[in-house]
């Protein structure tokens, strides 16, 4: 890794009880079941040694709780940022995913090229305010996809999608 650079760990939340359950979370609060618990602890002890100087969040529960207990052994605090909230799913939110397949897709969506403009902005920001410093950050399904097609200049459907309690990472 570069030192010189901002390294970012992009982390996907812990699954949740509604995403087992196939529920349309978008800009929920979202609540970490067992599975995202262990999914966090996991992670937790893989990175308890890496030197991490920043942990910040999406301000939704699911990732402030997962950020928490990844930021545990290290002593620090967790920043949090709307801007690494989830896409909004408007009218599509709380409902049965299976159910979507064939719907109308309401008006009330945030657009990809909204969503990908806020991934614009949250690699500016973590950039600017944390330059050559280790940064995890743990954001949601669909807006880590928006940063890493921002970051590597692709299309949102090139991106593989990333897995509850995933980490990959990035040198902005």
């Amino acid at each position: 890794m570069n030192p010189s650079k901002t390294i970012l760990y992009l982390v996907r939340h812990g699954e949740t009880v509604d995403n087992e359950r196939q529920i349309m979370q978008g800009q929920t609060q979202g609540e970490l079941n067992a599975t995202g618990v262990r999914q966090a602890e996991m992670l937790r002890d893989q990175l308890s040694h890496e030197e991490i100087d920043v942990f910040v969040s999406s301000d939704l529960k699911r990732s402030i709780d997962t950020c928490r207990i990844i930021a545990e052994p290290h002593g620090k605090e967790v920043l949090t940022t709307p801007l690494l909230r989830e896409r909004d799913w408007g009218g599509f939110t709380g409902r049965y995913i299976p159910d979507l397949k064939d719907e109308v897709w309401p008006d009330d969506i945030e657009s990809l090229d909204a969503l990908k403009e806020r991934a614009g902005k949250i690699l500016a920001f973590l950039r600017e305010q944390f330059p050559s410093q280790a940064v995890l950050a743990v954001g949601h399904g669909i807006i880590n996809k928006a940063i890493q097609a921002v970051y590597y200049d692709k299309q949102m459907n090139e991106v593989k999608r990333m897995e509850n309690g995933e980490i990959r990472v990035l040198e902005l």
